[in-house]
């Protein structure tokens, strides 16, 4: 299971991302893209490679990376989950509360 967190929580990764929604790009590519180093882009590659985000192949002296849109999908809908959950578990709180607030106003 990757860690779609870890994988979106940076705002250059997730330019990353939206780039190789158009298209497969070449790590160079990539590079001129930004105002960064590449062995700071590398670091952000390297990142959503091991999220299993994006996947990378050898074309010749290139590296072409690709947007792995199966497992994107896969990490989205358990982030929807989560959060669901998490909704869910507030939810049931603030009835739990509220209905205790009440029985304290029906008692008075």
């Amino acid at each position: 299971m990757s860690d779609v967190y870890r994988a979106l929580g940076d705002p250059t990764r997730r330019q990353i991302l939206n780039m190789l929604k158009d298209a497969d790009r070449t790590q160079k590519e990539i590079v001129e893209a930004f105002d960064i180093s590449q062995p700071a882009i590398k670091k952000h590659l390297t990142i959503l490679l091991e999220e299993n985000i994006v996947s990378a192949t050898i074309q010749g002296k290139y590296r072409i990376y690709t947007l792995n849109q199966e497992s994107l999908q896969i990490a989205y809908q358990e982030m929807l989950k989560y959060i669901g959950d998490l909704l869910d578990d507030q939810l049931e709180s603030l009835k739990n509360y509220v209905e205790k607030g009440e029985e304290r106003h029906d008692k008075s």
